[in-house]
């Protein structure tokens, strides 16, 4: 009976029957649940009334520069110096044997005492023959003979002491001493050596740099220099005192800038094959840390004083040549910006255009945010959101 065909089938379908019910007994199953928005720190940008500064580089050079050379010839005797010191003006440098000089200037005032000697017979035998032309006695003649010889002593005289002033000078001339105040260089020529003495000629026997102050020259491109004419600096006012113009000097190892100077030049005209303007900053240089020919970074005003909205750099976002920050509405709804960066300024970014005060910006968490969505926006400051991002 069990294996007839009609009782199994009435098994199937009693089978049936019986998996149904059980899964109208069953629950439906539930969606999962949707996660939380995630959390962002938020902050209102800062605003702080700042200076933009425009940094360059460039190379300090000396105030003054001289080449000490011989102006007489003669044999170096002894060289007063040792290389690479600071001197005082008036220091003795180098000394020419001055025997051969000394020994010319003797005879030099001998010769003049001689015309001295004569100049005074003359005079003597003027005075002599005045009354006696006046009584007849002389011819006009003879008077004018004695007047004529006293004239002639004068110029001997005057031509005396000339060469007596010329000897004294190339005796003064044998001690070489040094013309400005600085740091000298190492000597170039060694005792013993004859020298060639000369105008511009001479021979060359070291150099000397002042030191301070110092110079420090660097170029300004034609559109920063632009920029200045438009904001009304002092540098590109017509009769302006460019002195008056503050910069600011750092060493490559050196953070910030803490060094004052002021500007002391600007050249008059644009270097047409570079495109750039040279100017110059003075500063002084008590403890000489800066040397000639050394390398520098200075900052000079590039504005003047406005009210800067501030960022932090982390708060920026980039898309390729765009930078914009994510702001939060009130409801959550994330939207982005785009932005006009400034230079930094106390470790924060100036934003010229994009955002506000008022505005709620993201400045951690960025790569949870994208346009649309809603997030958990986490109040904090701007100084907060830094102090966290050095920790």
């Amino acid at each position: 009976m069990q294996g007839h065909p009609k009782f199994r089938a009435a098994l199937t379908a009693l089978g049936l029957m019986a998996l149904g019910l059980a899964a109208c007994g069953q629950q439906p199953a539930q969606a999962p649940a949707a996660p939380p928005p995630p959390a962002v720190s938020v902050a209102n940008p800062f605003e702080k009334e700042v200076v933009e500064w425009d940094e360059y580089t460039g190379r300090f050079d000396a105030v003054e520069t001289v080449e000490v050379r011989a102006r007489i010839s003669g044999f170096l005797n002894q060289v007063k110096f040792t290389d690479g010191a600071m001197v005082k003006k008036g220091d003795l440098l180098f000394e020419i044997d001055p025997r051969p000089y000394q020994s010319v200037l003797d005879r030099g005032r001998a010769a003049l005492q001689g015309a001295r000697v004569q100049l005074e017979f003359a005079e003597k035998d003027l005075e002599r023959a005045k009354p006696l032309v006046a009584n007849s006695t002389i011819s006009p003649q003879v008077f004018d003979q004695r007047t004529q010889a006293v004239r002639t002593a004068e110029t001997n005289v005057l031509s005396a002491e000339a060469n007596v002033r010329a000897a004294e000078l190339d005796v003064e001339f044998t001690q070489i001493t040094a013309p400005v105040t600085g740091r000298i260089s190492r000597k170039l020529v060694s005792e013993g050596n004859y020298l060639t003495g000369g105008s511009g000629s001479g021979t060359l026997l070291t150099t000397i740099v002042s030191i301070d102050p110092v110079y420090f020259y660097f170029d300004v491109s034609e559109t920063e220099f632009l920029k200045y004419q438009r904001f009304g600096s002092a540098m590109t006012q017509p009769g302006a005192q460019v002195w008056e113009v503050p910069v600011e000097l750092a060493l490559q190892n050196e953070a910030g800038f803490p060094h004052k100077g002021r500007m002391s030049f600007i050249d008059n005209r644009i270097d047409q094959s570079t495109g750039s303007l040279r100017v110059r900053a003075v500063f002084d240089n008590p403890h000489q840390a800066f040397q000639p020919g050394l390398f520098a970074r200075v900052r000079l005003a590039g504005s003047g004083k406005y009210k800067a909205v501030l960022l932090p750099d982390m708060a920026v976002a980039a898309d390729q040549s765009n930078r914009f920050v994510f702001v939060v509405a009130d409801d959550g709804t994330v939207s982005s910006k785009a932005v006009e960066l400034g230079p930094m300024i106390d470790g924060l970014r100036v934003i010229h255009k994009g955002v506000g005060p008022s505005d709620t910006v993201i400045v951690n968490g960025l790569q949870r945010a994208r346009n649309g969505i809603k997030v958990k926006p986490e109040k904090t400051t701007i100084a907060q959101a830094q102090q966290a991002a050095m920790q």
